[in-house]
């Protein structure tokens, strides 16, 4: 065990390995900053870059930002009352009151502080759980991790927001779209449409990028403003470290809190932000200020968010059950890498030094990250006044490259325009899009798992003693859950500070519609989606039929349920409950919608004029129209983008996709413009 020890800290102190890190950490950085984008849009934007590359040296690209991001996220929670990422929600009620009061630095250097505690203890517990669960973790076979799939299914299922039967159709319906291509049995074509494009099934870049970062840029465009009004931070540097170490046991008491959540497959950050909070305020004596401005309420919070990033990965690594949503992206990428999350990541003569690269990486990365936000915060804070429509354009543009990266051709673009619309549309109606991307990372293991448990065990593999075990947890699990139900969910603690902890919500609960007719066709879609999924996935042989007939008839009763008191709702025969949500409705969804215009634009002049002039024209017209920039700014910006497009395909060797201009006029034009 030493020696791996060793090994894995010589891994750590690589040039090569640390220069990977500090490109993780800066990209973090700039996610964090950028409110409402969160861990899942950063990873699915480094997702595409780590195809092909050394699994030491991605490792701690990824590792770097997932580490840094619930760090970064704090400056637009203090500067600005917006939360950087839905794990980051609590921290808003006491660090933006402190703000107002000109304490915006005792506040960012309380929360850098507590956050490098916590992140630092979730690495503890990463090293202590491989140790102490090793033998237990090596004993495990495909028959164990089916049943550990599942039970993280039910988990996302259930924990995923107010509505259960939403939670549950989502993740069949991420489910459904894993089933998409090949069957691993016996290879059997499911919903491909003869294309040979989709016989490989959808990539988990692009739908990690279609689900969560085009949604997100798209939604904060709306405000066409800078992303904060201020870039001053006041006094108390010193003294927000000294709270930290005053409040040393409340600090080490949430970091505790936020690595058990994280152990919890399905539960996110934003869980173990409540929870942590509603514990500050409960332990309190004085609970006076919180809400005004209390730095407790900023401390706990923060320590818990990061250590929740250490909890997360175990259950990922160890057990390829992703921990949360950008758990996702990270197990993906492992894959990606050539890496097979599982028990051979605790096995000594397999992956357990790189186990413990990730370890030593999350331990320096947090200890790097809390240095680099102390020591950039003035530049940050001026940062944010700038106007997030000069922003958006270069993060399209680094969207739609992403998704080509992934096959290289024009399909993949066409695919994130349509999973795109997919993810607005789950966003809008409050459907949990966590719980979509982790039933499709999770569909080829759960369906694979299955049929390996087949053939090893026979059909009587989960009455194996391990897996009755795991399947009476996820039963009891359920029960508690559907038991919390039952309970209110907003729970008043003392001081007048009310908490909504139990379970994780997306986005606003309140968001009720009038008009539900949107929602319906919506739903109905859905619906269809399901009955297709059944009809295509019965037409090939049992093993390769089972999974999507399954997955189509839980998809289709969830949806039925959503559909009926939806139905209900919208004919005025009673009211819809928690099924009716809907972000848009009003006359604010007409301006989303003219910017999905401009990214339907852009692919429709890829698919015409090719990607470079395409760039070109999008680029210039976006900064005259929407940004309002003048010719020399528009004309630097557009050229920084071409740029930095050429830089990237020539180090990743890459033709850009043409168009139909290319196709006939080839021989006719220039580089860049072939």
């Amino acid at each position: 065990m030493i020696d791996v020890f060793v090994t894995s800290l010589q891994n750590l102190l690589t040039l090569h390995h640390l220069s990977y890190m500090m490109i993780g950490v800066a990209i973090g950085l700039v996610v964090g900053i950028l409110p409402a984008l969160g861990g899942i849009a950063g990873m699915s934007l480094l997702l595409p870059f780590v195809y092909g590359m050394e699994p030491t040296a991605a490792i701690a690209m990824m590792v770097g930002l997932l580490a840094v991001i619930p760090t970064s996220d704090t400056f637009s929670c203090i500067l600005m009352g917006i939360p950087g990422s839905s794990a980051s929600q609590a921290t808003v009620l006491d660090g933006f009151p402190l703000a107002r009061k000109g304490e915006a630095a005792r506040a960012l250097s309380a929360s850098f502080s507590a956050s490098m505690i916590g992140g630092l203890f979730g690495a503890l517990c990463l090293t202590a759980i491989v140790i102490v669960a090793r033998p237990l973790i090596l004993s495990f076979t495909s028959a164990e991790l089916f049943m550990l799939a599942i039970f993280g299914l039910s988990m996302v299922g259930v924990l995923s927001g107010s509505s259960l039967a939403k939670g549950v159709a989502a993740c069949a319906l991420g489910l459904a779209f894993g089933a998409i291509g090949t069957a691993p049995a016996n290879g059997g074509e499911r919903m491909t449409f003869d294309s040979l494009y989709l016989m490989s099934g959808l990539e988990i870049t692009i739908i990690g990028l279609g689900i969560f970062a085009l949604p997100e840029v798209l939604d904060l465009l709306r405000g066409q403003t800078s992303i904060s009004s201020t870039g001053k931070l006041g006094q108390g540097w010193l003294t927000g470290v000294r709270d930290t170490w005053r409040e040393k046991w409340l600090t080490l008491r949430c970091a505790t809190i936020g690595a058990c959540v994280g152990l919890m497959p399905g539960l996110g950050g934003s869980v173990s932000d409540w929870i942590s909070y509603g514990h500050t305020v409960q332990s309190a004596k004085d609970k006076s200020q919180f809400g005004k401005g209390d730095i407790r309420g900023v401390i706990g919070p923060e320590a818990a968010n990061n250590s929740c990033a250490g909890g997360n990965l175990i259950p990922t690594l160890l057990f390829g059950i992703p921990g949360s949503g950008s758990m996702a992206i990270f197990l993906a990428a492992m894959i990606l890498i050539g890496l097979q999350p599982g028990p051979g990541m605790a096995d000594p003569k397999r992956d357990l030094d790189l186990t413990y690269t990730v370890v030593w990486t999350l331990a320096l990365a947090n200890v790097v990250g809390t240095a680099a936000c102390i020591a950039l915060s003035p530049s940050i804070a001026r940062l944010t006044t700038i106007r997030f429509v000069l922003f958006a354009p270069f993060m399209i543009l680094i969207i739609v490259f992403g998704a080509f990266q992934s096959t290289r051709s024009f399909e993949d673009i066409l695919a994130l325009l349509v999973i795109a619309l997919t993810g607005i549309f789950l966003k809008r109606f409050g459907w949990p899009r966590p719980a979509f991307l982790i039933g499709f990372v999770l569909a080829g293991q759960v369906e694979t798992y299955f049929y390996q448990a087949v053939q090893f065990y026979g059909y009587g593999f989960p009455l194996r003693p391990i897996a009755v075990a795991i399947a009476l947890i996820t039963i009891a699990s359920l029960w508690f859950t559907s038991r919390s139900r039952q309970a209110p969910k907003e729970e008043t603690v003392p001081g007048g500070i009310t908490t909504d902890i139990d379970f994780e919500r997306e986005e606003d609960e309140t968001a009720a519609a009038k008009n539900l007719w949107p929602q319906v066709i919506f739903t109905a879609v859905t619906f269809g989606f399901f009955i297709f999924t059944i009809a295509e996935g019965a037409q090939n042989s049992f093993l390769d039929a089972v999974f999507p007939v399954s997955v189509g008839i839980v998809g289709l009763l969830t949806a039925a349920f959503v559909l009926f008191w939806q139905v209900r709702g919208a004919t005025g025969r009673g009211p819809a409950g928690t099924v009716n949500f809907d972000l848009d409705d009003g006359a604010s969804s007409g301006s989303l919608w003219r910017f999905v215009g401009w990214l339907v634009g852009f692919v429709i002049a890829i698919g015409l004029l090719g990607f470079t002039l395409a760039l070109v024209g999008f680029f210039l017209t976006f900064l005259k129209v929407v940004a309002k920039s003048s010719w020399l700014q528009a004309s630097v910006l557009t050229a920084a983008a071409v740029g930095l497009v050429l830089v990237l395909t020539s180090i990743l060797n890459m033709n850009l996709p043409g168009g139909l201009l290319q196709h006939y006029f080839y021989s006719q034009l220039v580089w860049p413009l072939r």
